[in-house]
């Protein structure tokens, strides 16, 4: 390690402490299956790349995904093809998708679960040898591949041991707090090691953004707290880069309701879409499977976000569980299925006393995915800052209002590869040269550095992890599966006023404390927080995962996009058309192509 000495004290005041120079040709901000991705095809075009993670190699959002991942190759129902598998999406969208990036991702899927079976991934086969294909959520056809339900896992795991036979370097347990961008272009980044708290300044010609989405803004969660903090978005949005549709938050049906007697915290846990694709059914506390009453064709598998508000609908009106929840049932099933079919949410139900073949497990909805994010060019992964890309559920424009199960982590490798491409492309057009950093942008790495250090030696009153619990609370109660104009409203005021006790942070001057960690993760989340309460409170319609109680129907004139932008005071927003589906797509959306639930009955 190779560190620069403090310099002499500036007119800010304050030695800037030491700090770690890494120089690379590009830099790959996030170690998930879209970061991963992204680097496989930079190496595999000779460029050169660093990875850099929050965590442990192999330890992303990305093994969460359980359920599986959507091509259509027809396995089962040859009369699939991309344009439905695009119809769906849209559909499940509603139709404020970005069309380059919806027909990009069904496009080249079939290709990408080719090349993961030949990379070793080791996929659910049919009787006939094919990769196995089972039914998730509002999809026309069986489309969704699957490792049991481990999908997210057994890929990362394959991508990951592609990135190390390439040799692709990786540091691990590195946080990202600032890019360094001129507003104009982007040269660079700053962090800090988590093992040992020291500071790294990182010199860059390109910098890919692959740091996942916001989910934890909220309480009730799928996601570890400590990951999917809005960290992608905010650091594109404090370089100048457009943020895009950050009111969309998907809520998943089905988060695990947590027993008082369970030792470890579950509460917002995934239970895998897989169980209901497999034909698991929804009970209210009379015994009632309610999905009949919202949706009798597609029951348990509509949309997540019809499924969702179907749930909360019960528990409203008095049918739900004490805990505010419902039951999931597929004990219908003979327990070698449910062994074979969903071993890993077998596991677990067994590890804390629930035998899935024989009883039903008590769930709610559970903030899930942010369909919102950075708004790039998906041909190219590019921002509108020059040399900055984004990829993964760090962007927005593949889900446009809710996205289809089993799309996040074919987005992740269909256009991670097209990401890598590009930017492999640039590079070998580029007389770039060795990285290196103008003076102001050093300037603003060092004012980055003494301002980390001032922050670990924070003495007053309130614990980062005060704030934040009580920041997924507002989230919660005013941005939550159900809005309206008042409860926006409101959030914005708890949201200025909690921002007001950030000044009065209490640390331990430990920079690799969890508490350090809550502290940056802090200030992203009030960045996202504001744009999703404006976004929300901007959108004067119900669309996908957005429901206004106020405004409870979707508006043919809102059929466009919320971005936005940091200006001189705050965020700035505006709209923006959404753009149309080609023609071969649109007579797909015509056709009208419908999952037929009762196949599984």
């Amino acid at each position: 390690m190779t560190l620069t000495p403090p310099t002499d004290p500036s007119d800010e005041g304050g030695d800037v402490p030491e700090y770690e120079e890494v120089r690379v040709p590009v830099l790959v901000v996030g170690a998930g299956a879209a970061g991963a991705r992204t680097a496989i095809e930079l190496a595999e075009r000779g460029v050169e790349s660093l990875v850099i993670g929050k965590r442990s190699h192999g330890d992303a959002h990305t093994t969460w995904a359980a359920g599986g991942i959507n091509a259509a190759l027809g396995s089962l129902d040859p009369e699939d093809d991309w344009r439905i598998h695009a119809a769906d999406t849209y559909d499940e969208g509603h139709f404020v998708n970005d069309p380059d990036a919806v027909e990009l991702t069904t496009k080249h899927m079939p290709d990408r679960i080719r090349e993961l079976a030949e990379w070793g991934m080791p996929f659910d086969r049919a009787e006939d040898g094919e990769i196995d294909q089972r039914y998730f959520g509002a999809q026309s056809f069986r489309r969704t591949c699957f490792v049991g339900d481990r999908t997210g896992e057994a890929m990362l795991e394959t991508l990951v041991s592609r990135a190390r036979e390439l040799e692709i370097p990786y540091r691990e347990n590195v946080m990202v707090t600032r890019l360094l961008s001129d507003g104009a272009r982007v040269h660079g980044a700053v962090a800090y090691d988590m093992d040992d708290g020291h500071f790294v300044l990182f010199e860059a010609n390109h910098v890919v953004l692959a740091a996942g989405g916001y989910s934890s803004l909220y309480d009730r969660h799928s996601s570890r707290d400590e990951e999917n903090n809005g960290d992608g978005q905010a650091l594109a949005y404090e370089a100048g880069a457009d943020l895009l549709d950050l009111e969309f938050v998907q809520f998943h049906p089905t988060g695990m309701v947590q027993d008082p007697g369970w030792e470890e915290e579950w509460s917002g846990r995934l239970v895998t879409e897989a169980v209901r694709g497999e034909g698991g059914r929804l009970f209210n506390v009379e015994d009632g499977r309610f999905m009949e009453d919202y949706s009798p064709n597609q029951m348990e598998l509509d949309a997540r976000d019809v499924v969702a508000r179907a749930i909360a609908q019960e528990v409203r009106e008095g049918r739900g569980t004490e805990n505010g929840g419902v039951y999931l049932d597929i004990s219908h099933h003979d327990r070698e299925f449910i062994e074979r079919r969903l071993p890993k949410m077998y596991e677990r139900f067994q590890s804390l006393g629930i035998d899935l073949a024989e009883e039903a497990v008590e769930v709610a909805p559970t903030a899930h995915y942010s369909m919102g994010g950075v708004d790039i060019d998906f041909r190219t992964g590019e921002t509108r800052i020059e040399r900055l890309y984004a990829v993964g559920e760090t962007v927005a424009g593949v889900h446009g209002a809710n996205r289809l199960g089993g799309n996040s982590l074919a987005e992740t490798v269909a256009i991670g590869k097209l990401v890598g491409e590009h930017v492999a492309d640039v590079v070998d057009e580029s007389t770039d040269g060795e990285p290196s950093l103008p003076a102001g942008m050093r300037t603003l790495a060092e004012r980055e550095f003494r301002a980390l250090a001032e922050l670990a030696e924070s003495d007053g009153d309130t614990t980062p992890a005060e704030l934040l619990a009580e920041l997924r609370g507002v989230m919660e109660d005013d941005a939550g599966i159900l809005r309206d104009e008042e409860s926006l409203e409101e959030g914005l005021e708890k949201l200025a006023a909690l921002r007001e006790k950030t000044t009065d942070l209490r640390l331990d001057g430990d920079r690799t404390s969890r508490a350090f960690e809550d502290a940056v993760d802090l200030s992203f989340m009030l960045v996202v927080a504001d744009g999703v309460l404006q976004s929300a409170k901007r959108r004067t319609e119900s669309r996908g995962a957005h429901y206004r109680t106020d405004y409870p129907e979707k508006r043919d004139e809102w059929r466009k996009n919320v971005l936005a932008r940091r200006g001189d005071t705050g965020i700035a927003l505006w709209d923006r058309a959404a753009g149309l589906p080609s023609e071969e797509v649109q007579e797909a959306i015509d056709e009208g192509h419908e999952l037929e639930y009762h196949h599984l009955e």
